[in-house]
């Protein structure tokens, strides 16, 4: 899994679509939290699922992870919470069910 870097958005603001990278393949880590957010840019002409996986339990029972679909040639923005930090790596966990044509970045509102 390859580690995205954190985009912080000044209060001015920012142009985005020249930070997004290509989706790994193995999927990609992300830092969790208020304001953090994955854009990606389905370029496919067909539609792909990202997904967060959501690393807990209630009850001994494994909460379903979050899979957001992104229609083709969509971009979507997708809030990262602290919900889905994985407690040993402190990081989100994201996976694609495919990566052709797909580019995503991490953004952090400036607060």
């Amino acid at each position: 899994m390859a580690a995205l870097t954190t985009n912080v958005v000044p209060l001015a603001g920012i142009r985005f679509d020249d930070k997004l990278v290509a989706a790994a393949a193995g999927g990609d880590t992300v830092q969790t939290g208020a304001g953090i957010f994955l854009a990606v840019k389905n370029g496919d002409a067909s539609p792909h699922t990202v997904t967060l996986v959501t690393p807990g339990t209630v009850d001994g029972l494994a909460i379903a992870d979050r899979a957001v679909p992104v229609p083709a040639g969509q971009t979507y923005l997708i809030p990262v919470t602290d919900r889905y930090r994985n407690p040993s790596t402190g990081r989100a966990a994201i996976t694609y069910d495919a990566v052709t044509t797909v580019t995503v970045g991490v953004f952090r509102m400036a607060v």
